[in-house]
C-alpha cells in the first residue's frame, strides 16, 4: 500500500465517521422516523451518485475488518441463560431456515426468470441471512421480552455464519469443484470445527482476562480475541464468524463470572458498545456506496421476483419451520407457545445488509451473470432496509411487541440506549 493510498483511506474512514455522526445528530435532533441505518444507507447511496470519484467497497473490508468487531460485541451481550432457552429456535432459523430461503429463492427465480437454478442458489444463499440491526436498536428503545430479543441477534449472529458457508459452497458447485456429497461434509465439518476454534479460543480468552485486574489489559485482550478468532479460523478455511460468535458468548459470559472487577465490566461494555456503534456506521454506509442504481434499475424484474421469494421463504421458515416446533414442543411442556406477535416481528424483521452486500461484491471477476446476480442482491437488500425497516417500529407497536408480557420463565427486557 503506498503513502497516498493509506492517506486516501485514512481521509475516506474519517469522512465516514464525521457523515455517521452527523446523521445521528439530525435524526435525534428533529426526531425523525426512520432507523439511523437506513438513513446511512440512503446517504451512501446519495454520496455515490454525487461523488466526483468512485469510492470501491472491498468485500474484505466488511468481512475481515468491520464484521469480527460487530458480531463478537453483539456476541458478548448474549446471556447463556437466555440464549439456552431459545437455542432450538436459534438452530432451526440459523440452518435448515438458511437452507430452505436459500432454496425457494432459487426455484422461484428460476421459474419466473429463467435463471438457472444453481446461479438462482448463489443469489439465495446471499440474501438467506437477517441482519435486523435496526430492529434491535428499535427493541431497546421500546423494551421488549428479552428471549424475542435474544432469539432475532442469535439468529442473525449465527446465520451469518452458515450463510457465508453456503454461499461458498454454491459458488464451487457452479464452478464444478464440489459434489453434492462433498457439500454435506463440508458444512458439518465446518461448522464443528468454527465452533471447536470459537470455543478453544474464548477458553482461553477468558481465562487471561480473570487472571488481570487492569481493565485496559482486559480491554486489549478481548479486541485481539476478537480479531484473532476470525482470523485464525478463516486461515483454517473455517467460517470466521461463527468461531467469533462462540468466542464472544464465552468470553461474555464466562470471563463476566469469573474475576471481572466491576471497572472492568464497565469499561469493557463502554467500549464495545461504543466499537459497534462506530463500526456500524461505516458498515451502512459501506452498503449504500456499494449499491448502483443504475445496475438495480436495469435488474428489477429479477429483484422483484427475488423480494417476492425471500418474502415467502421467511414465511416458510418463521411460520411453518419455527413456529410449527415451538407449538409441539412448548405444548408437550405445558408451556405457553410463541405469541403471533413475535412471529409477525421475526418475519418482517428478516431485514438483509452487510454480509449480503460483502458476498456479492466477493463472486469472481469471471463468475457467470456475475453482474445481474449481483445487482439483484443490491436490489433485494434495498428493499428490505427501505420497506421493512422503515415500517418494523410500526410493526412493533401495532402487535404489542414492545409492551408484551414476558413468557413466563422470563423477565421483561429493560430499554436501554442502542448499542449499533
Amino acid at each position: 500500500m503506498t503513502a497516498e493510498t493509506t492517506t486516501l483511506a485514512i481521509e475516506l474512514f474519517v469522512g465516514l465517521v464525521a457523515a455517521a455522526g452527523l446523521v445521528g445528530w439530525l435524526i435525534h435532533r428533529l426526531a425523525l422516523p426512520i432507523p439511523y441505518t437506513v438513513a446511512l444507507v440512503v446517504l451512501g447511496i446519495v454520496a455515490g451518485v454525487v461523488l466526483p470519484v468512485d469510492v470501491e467497497v472491498s468485500p474484505e473490508i466488511v468481512l475481515l475488518v468491520l464484521l469480527p468487531g460487530l458480531v463478537f460485541e453483539a456476541a458478548l451481550r448474549i446471556d447463556i441463560d437466555d440464549f439456552r432457552r431459545t437455542f432450538g429456535g436459534v438452530v432451526l432459523l440459523a440452518a435448515p431456515g438458511v437452507l430452505v430461503s436459500a432454496a425457494i429463492v432459487a426455484a422461484v427465480l428460476a421459474v419466473a426468470t429463467g435463471l438457472p437454478l444453481e446461479l438462482g442458489f448463489v443469489v439465495g444463499a446471499m440474501v438467506a441471512a437477517t441482519d435486523p440491526v435496526a430492529v434491535v436498536s428499535t427493541f431497546k428503545q421500546l423494551g421488549s421480552p428479552r428471549r424475542l430479543a435474544t432469539l432475532i441477534e442469535s439468529e442473525s449472529l449465527f446465520n451469518d455464519g452458515t450463510a457465508l458457508v453456503v454461499f461458498t459452497i454454491a459458488v464451487q458447485v457452479v464452478v464444478g469443484s464440489v459434489t453434492p456429497t462433498g457439500v454435506v461434509v463440508s458444512v458439518v465439518t465446518i461448522i464443528v470445527a468454527s465452533t471447536a476454534i470459537g470455543l478453544a479460543v474464548g477458553w482461553v480468552a477468558s481465562r487471561l482476562i480473570a487472571a488481570v485486574d487492569d481493565h485496559l489489559v482486559e480491554l486489549t485482550l478481548s479486541v485481539a480475541a476478537a480479531y484473532g478468532t476470525y482470523i485464525v479460523a478463516d486461515r483454517l478455511g473455517q467460517s470466521g464468524i461463527i468461531a467469533t460468535v462462540v468466542a464472544g458468548i464465552l468470553i461474555g459470559n464466562h470471563a463476566r463470572r469469573v474475576g471481572m472487577s466491576e471497572r472492568s465490566l464497565e469499561a469493557l461494555d463502554t467500549v464495545w458498545e461504543f466499537a459497534a456503534f462506530l463500526l456500524t456506521a461505516v458498515v451502512f454506509l459501506l452498503v449504500g456506496l456499494a449499491i448502483g442504481l443504475g445496475d438495480v434499475v436495469s435488474a428489477l424484474p429479477w429483484i422483484a421476483w427475488g423480494i417476492v421469494a425471500i418474502l415467502v421463504g421467511r414465511a416458510v421458515v418463521v411460520y411453518v419451520l419455527l413456529g410449527g416446533a415451538a407449538r409441539l414442543v412448548l405444548r408437550r411442556e405445558h408451556r405457553r407457545s410463541l405469541p403471533i406477535g413475535w412471529l409477525h416481528i421475526l418475519f418482517w424483521g428478516g431485514l438483509r445488509g452487510a454480509v449480503a452486500i460483502a458476498m456479492a461484491l466477493s463472486l469472481p471477476i469471471d463468475f457467470p451473470q456475475r453482474e445481474l446476480l449481483q445487482a439483484t442482491t443490491f436490489g433485494i437488500v434495498l428493499f428490505t432496509l427501505l420497506v421493512q425497516g422503515t415500517t418494523i417500529e410500526w410493526l412493533i407497536e401495532r402487535t404489542g411487541v414492545g409492551a408484551d408480557k414476558p413468557l413466563p420463565d422470563e423477565a421483561p427486557r429493560e430499554a436501554e440506549s442502542p448499542a449499533r
